[in-house]
This record gives C-alpha cells, structure tokens and sequence, in this order.
C-alpha cells in the first residue's frame, strides 16, 4: 500500500560528487518514492559538498561536530537511514561526530536503520587507516547496537554484525546504480563491445593487464568502450582493437550501452564482488562480467566461471550461460526487491526494537 511518508537518510555525498554511496542512495530514494510512496530528504556529511538541481530536498552538515548534524536530523519519529562507511564521514574512517549525534537521536527514541557498506578496517596492515582500526571497529559496533535494523551487502560482514552486536542482519549485495535490464537481450543479438567502466584508477589497472589482449582475440571484439572520467594517458587501441573513449555518461546512456555490449570487465577481488556497483551494473544488463583477480573466494552465491569469467581460467565453452547465471543471481536482489524490504522496516509496526 502507497501512502506519503517521509524518511531522512544521511550519505556522505550525492551527486555530482564522485561516490558510489551517495549514487546507490539516490537509485533507493527514487524507488521508494514511486513504488511505495516515501519520500526522501538527504542530509550529507561533507560541508564542502555543492549542491545541485535536484529532485530531492538536501542539507549538507555546516560541520563535522555532532552539534551541526543534530540540527539537521528529523523528528523521533520519522525513519532515520544511515549509509555508512567509515572513511566516506572522515579522514582514517573514525566518524566520532556522526556516532555521537545519532547516539543522542536514538536515545531520545529515534529509528535508525543502517546499511553498513564497510564495517572497518582489515588490511593492509601498515595503512594510515588500519592504524584507528580498533576506534573503527568501536564507532561501527556502536551503529550496530543503535540501529534497529541493519543492512549489509557481504555475507561475511553479516556474520560479523551478528557476532558484535548479538542482532539478526540483513543480507543485501549492492543494485546497479545505472539502472537495470529485466529482459536483456542474447548476447548474439548485441554489438560485438567490451565496456570498461569506473573509476580512473581502476580503468587504468585493467589496461595495464596483459590480460586484455587476449579477453579481445577470445570474445573476437570489434570495439573497447571506455566509460568515465579522463585516464592520465591517452589509449587509442588494445592490440588490433579500437577504444572509444566515452567519458562520464548519464545514467540512461550507461545503461543504453551496457544493454548492447557482450562483456565488461571489472579487477576487483572476487570475495568483494557483492559489493561492486560495477560487477552489479554488468550482471543487471545481461552482460559477462570478466573478473580480473588474483585469487578465486566464492562468497555471496557467486561462482567463478558460472556467475562470471574469471581471467586466471580458459575461456567459458558458453558465454551466455555465465551471463544468464548472473543477471538470475542479480534479479535476487533488484532495486525493486531491495526497496521493498526497506519500506518494510520504515513501518513503525515492522521494526524490532531492540535496543535497551
């Protein structure tokens, strides 16, 4: 059932700020806005953020000091969500204003529902960030017992948050934050194009991978897309390949591009790969998604070679049956799916209140 509800949900930046929570934040806000009913104000973490024309109303804090945010922060009773990871609220991922503001909130009788991103730092030892790991791991621990319901997108920090907090936890591995294909079409059907999508470093690590030659020769590409902000160095061609350097693209014409694409490419961890927007966008199109890694970890349900290419094998004797495989698993846990089981915690009947 619709109705006109609000929820406030805090993020550290929204677009055209580069960040991969705030994207996912506003993907959420639109579903839940037309698919039940609950509008969203955003409140953002970061003072320097500059605002843009937008269909949602957004407050950036004045400050990093709990007292700013507190102004912020919507009646008692209104749902409070939290897109949290450490570093997106503060240098070496230690948010101890943001922890101390919802503390207060929640303690006069607020609602807070938090999707833990991250949980806090593991590795690699000598990182500035791995030095405040323990102040991390006390301030995320501290969410866990404020919250009255948590989401996470790794099965392996469930378990963590299950272990620390003694609470049930949520399992949802991220949506595509560029949209999404329920009926992709066959992979023949589609353009013989390789997408490269993300960040500058990360485009720029797939490139420097022998491994992409030969992606091209065995999937017989006509053409590379390169989509995202500028690399430092200019790339004409892989081998005999072409590379069309697209440069940042709008959400829909990302999504126009995967639909007709046969492969991307994403070098990421494969135990991560649950929370990938990437990996996310090219299963939700139908497209193969070719892993570059170092090692195999199925976690999430994801197998290698079933759910995805993993470039340390031989290339797959069915390319469309790994991509089928992923854009099933993806359908899991859609944006559509996510947003119900959100909508769900923000009736007052459906949250546990579990604090003490």
């Amino acid at each position: 059932m619709t109705h006109s509800s609000e929820i406030v949900m805090i993020v550290p930046k929204l677009p055209p700020a580069i960040d991969g929570l705030g994207d996912y934040g506003v993907q959420l806000a639109q579903q839940l806005d037309q698919a039940h009913g609950w509008r969203t104000r955003f409140i953002v973490g970061d003072p320097t953020w500059k605002s843009s024309e937008g269909a949602f109303q957004v407050k950036p804090v004045a400050a990093r000091s709990p007292e700013a945010l507190i102004k912020l922060l919507p009646p008692t009773d209104t749902p409070l969500l939290l897109q949290y990871a450490g570093h997106g609220y503060a240098k070496r991922g230690c948010p101890v204003w943001l922890v101390q503001a919802l503390t207060q909130w929640c303690n006069a009788g607020g609602r807070l529902i938090t999707v833990f991103h991250e949980l806090y730092a593991t590795r690699p030892i000598f990182s500035s960030a791995t030095l405040t790991r323990h102040l991390q791991k006390r301030l995320a621990v501290q969410l866990m017992k404020l919250s009255d319901r948590t989401f996470t997108s790794r099965e392996s920090y469930a378990e963590k948050i299950r272990h620390l907090s003694q609470k049930s936890t949520i399992v949802l591995p991220v949506f595509s934050n560029v949209g999404e294909c329920l009926y992709p079409k066959p992979l023949t059907a589609r353009s013989r194009n390789l997408v490269i999508f993300g960040s500058p470093r990360s485009r720029q690590d797939i490139y420097q991978r022998s491994q992409l030659e030969q992606i091209c020769r065995d999937l017989k590409i006509d053409t590379i897309l390169d989509v995202g902000a500028a690399l430092s160095f200019e790339l004409n061609q892989v081998g005999t390949v072409p590379v069309q350097s697209l440069g940042v693209q709008t959400t829909e014409q990302i999504s126009a591009i995967l639909s007709d694409a046969i492969a991307g490419v994403v070098s990421y961890p494969t135990a991560f790969l649950a929370k990938s927007s990437i990996f996310s966008a090219y299963c939700s199109h139908g497209v193969l998604p070719i892993v570059i890694s170092s090692e195999i970890d199925h976690q999430d349900g994801l197998i290698a070679n079933q759910h995805y290419w993993w470039m340390q094998s031989s290339v797959p004797n069915s390319i469309q049956a790994i991509a089928t495989s992923a854009h099933e698993w993806y359908l899991e846990h859609s944006l559509k799916i996510q947003a119900e089981q959100f909508a769900q915690c923000f009736e007052v009947d459906s949250v546990i209140l579990t604090r003490p």
